[in-house]
Order: C-alpha cells, then structure tokens, then sequence
C-alpha cells in the first residue's frame, strides 16, 4: 500500500479535494461538492470545474467525461398526493467525491484491480477516516457558509441558526433542528412514519427488493444484520454467532431504505414507537457509495460490505421485532446513537446521527408488521426514489 501509486495520489490529493488553496480553502465548491456540469450549454463552466479538479483526471483519467454520459445523477420523485405517484420528479446531480467511487468501482481493468485485490476499500476507509478528523478540526468551521449556500440549506429551523456557533464542520453537519420542525404526519397509532430526510425505497418482501433494487449477489437479510461484511479487505473476520440474540426471519420481512445526500439533515429517527431490546452492535465494513448506480450492480452488495451499526426495537401495536441498520458510506467516518438498550423510543423521536458524508438507513420489519404507502410501492417498483423528511407517513400496521 505504502508503494502503491494510486494510494499516493489518493493521499496527496484529496485532502486538496476539501481546501485547494489558500483563497479557495472555505468555498465547498471548489472540492468535493463541486458536481460538474452535464449540460453541454455550459461548456465553459464545464471546463473550469474539469481544471479545478485536474488531480482527478490523474487518478482516473476521463472520470468526467464517464460519469456525465453514465451517472451524472439520479431522478428522485417528489409527493404530490393531487397526481399519479412518479409525476413530479427532481433531478440531483452527483457530487464529484461520489463520482470518484462510482469510477473506480465500475469501469476500467486498473480500477477492477483495484476493488478486487481491496487496495480500493483500504484508501476509501483511510480517507473517510481522514476526512472525518478534517472536518472535526476548528478550521473546518469556515466552510459552513459556503456549505449553506451550496445546497440552501433553511437554517430558520435549525436549533442553533447562528452559524458562528458551530465550532466545526461536523458539528453543523449533524446539527439539531428546533421542537416541531419536523412534525409527525400520520397520528394514528398504528401509522409509521420517515426515519430521515432521505431518499427512500421501500418493499414489502426480501424478494421484492432484490428484484427491483438490491441487485448485489452477495445480499441476504442475515448478512445485513449479523455479518460478516462481504468486503474484500473484511472477508476474513470472524463469523457471525450461530444464532444471535436477537434477529429478523427473512420469510415475510419488509424493508425501507434511506439514503441520505451530503445536504440533509443527518440525524436518523425511529419510524415506530416502542422499546429498544439490543443493540447498537457494530458490524465493520468499508466505506463504498450508496448511490443508486452502487446499489443496483449485481457484482457485489454494498449494503453488507459497508460498515453499520444495528439497533433492535419492539414495535408496540404489534409486539415484534423492527431492526434498524444505520449504514456509513463513502466519506462517512463516524456513526452516532441518541439511545440504548432499555430505552422507550417514540415515532419521530432521534435514534442518533451520521459524521460527514452521505449515508444509509435500512429499516427491517418483521412481517406483518408494516403496509407501505400505495404512492411509496408504487415509485419503488419503478426502481424511482421518494423523497420523504422525518415523520412523513410510511405506512400502517395491515
């Protein structure tokens, strides 16, 4: 690793990736947020951007040109309850440190060798890590204007508006909002609600979701909870106990899935009410994208290669199990918990938070437990993301 020249590049640039230089230092644009342009009208910011981020093109020579014409983004639908569901959609181009992932794990024999003699997930863990320390340093504070108005971020509804207040990045990234400000939208209580501000997928079975979404050969429900990460460079760790403490039977379960984008708010809620049994038990992994592109390749599963973190909780109309996975992902180096075993936990109420990055939460549901919203199964059977905020409806115990 120490010799390798991939790893050196990694090493000597992406730290540049975050502060180019002296003047560029506080502007998010200029580094990893930055997403490029797809749109031939804008040639000449195009090439600024593709200047800007010369070290890229020396690390996977034609990253731009690839991920413009494959996977500059993804469509995300919005919920419009006065059209069909799927009509109203936005579209999110993909921030360049994504890009870096989604190239090297999918195109080109060098990049391959990369993933598969786990070079790869060894520099992705290393830099997530490093970025995680980057953005916990004092300096790192001045990047939150640039951050806020990169994305508009509504800092009315934040806890603390006051952005001076924060004393590091990381520190605004999983910041609090204020009492009600993200209300719970369904009050019956048989009704389950958002757990994050989020992207989500939802299917009522296993076998639903690995035909429209979860491609990965490699997913299986126990893996997902218990491990072992199928991770190259964690395939070798020790197996899973035989027959855990706690668990959720694949025959029956349903499952949501929240992806968050680096712009939302990073605190992850419960979707039910009830009591927490187990958990959080860490299961390491790396640190791939979960972007939709990742998540729908049928070579591997980043859901199990990736680090996460488990929580159990007994739903309380329906006495059974729900487990709650929280997912790190590329550039995310810390997962955080709100609660602990023995806690009493309300709908909508904070389970705990994600570092820097972008991120996942997969909600398991033991069966029978949970009916999904018709417009939420609807967008997921066309493989097309809802984007949902904490305590917006979920669905209904059948």
């Amino acid at each position: 690793m120490a010799n390798d020249p991939h790893a050196a590049l990694v090493r000597r640039h992406s730290p540049a990736a975050v502060q180019n230089s002296d003047d560029q230092r506080h502007d998010v644009t200029k580094g990893i947020h930055a997403h490029g342009d797809a749109n031939p009208a804008a040639e000449s910011a195009h090439a600024h951007t593709s200047k800007r981020h010369a070290w890229l093109e020396h690390l996977v020579p034609g990253i731009e040109r690839i991920t413009v014409k494959y996977h500059a983004g993804n469509f995300v639908a919005l919920r419009d309850p006065t059209k069909p569901p799927g009509s109203t959609t936005m579209f999110e181009s993909m921030p360049i440190y994504a890009r870096i992932g989604m190239h090297l794990l999918f195109y080109g024999k060098e990049q391959r060798k990369l993933l598969e003699g786990g070079k790869l997930e060894n520099m992705l863990r290393e830099q997530s890590l490093k970025q995680g320390a980057i953005y916990d340093s004092p300096e790192s504070a001045h990047s939150i204007p640039s951050f806020v108005e990169t994305y508009k971020i509504n800092t009315a509804e934040l806890l603390e508006p006051d952005l001076s207040k924060y004393r590091t990045f990381n520190e605004f990234f999983y910041r609090k909002l204020k009492p009600g400000a993200r209300p719970v939208q369904n009050t019956d209580p048989n009704a389950f609600c958002s757990a994050a501000d989020s992207r989500l997928t939802v299917y009522q079975t296993i076998e639903e979701a690995q035909k429209f979404w979860i491609k990965g050969d490699e997913f299986n429900l126990s893996t997902l909870l218990h491990g072992p990460s199928t991770s190259h460079t964690h395939h070798t760790t020790e197996a899973p106990e035989a027959t855990p403490p706690f668990t959720i039977e694949p025959a029956g379960a349903s499952l949501a899935l929240f992806r968050l984008a680096p712009a939302d708010y990073h605190r992850f809620h419960s979707p039910v009410s009830g009591t927490i049994l187990h958990g959080p038990v860490d299961v390491p992994g790396t640190y791939y994208t979960v972007n939709p592109q990742a998540v729908t390749e049928v070579d591997f599963d980043v859901f199990t290669a990736n680090r996460r973190s488990v929580l159990y909780i007994r739903e309380d109309t329906t006495a059974k199990l729900v487990a709650f996975v929280a997912i790190g992902a590329l550039l995310v180096g810390g997962i955080g918990w709100s609660k602990a075993k023995g806690d009493r936990v309300e709908r909508a109420e904070e389970l705990g938070w994600f570092a820097y990055g972008g991120s996942t939460v997969v909600v398991v549901f033991s069966d029978n437990i949970i009916k999904f919203d018709e417009d939420l199964r609807a967008n997921s059977e066309k493989s097309l993301e809802t984007y949902l905020k904490v305590g917006e409806s979920l669905g209904v115990v059948p």
